[in-house]
């Protein structure tokens, strides 16, 4: 099991949005919500009752290597 630290930080982690990564990949947002629903990009659902989406960029990033051409 990976060790998590539990250690506070100055600094929040910064979340994409759905929009973010649409605008990042120059793509739709539908198009973002796909590749979430299919597996292919990890998110967070935050919110009340979990409806917000958010990708932390660490995820994107191995979603844009893997689906690189």
């Amino acid at each position: 099991m990976p060790h998590i630290s539990t250690k506070k930080t100055d600094k929040p982690r910064t979340l994409l949005t759905v929009k973010d990564v649409a605008e990042l990949d120059s793509c739709s947002e539908k198009t973002v919500r796909r590749a979430i629903a299919a597996g292919l990009l990890e998110a967070i659902r935050v919110g009340p009752g979990g409806r917000l989406l958010r990708i932390d960029p660490a995820a994107h990033a191995a979603y844009r290597a893997a689906s690189s051409w």
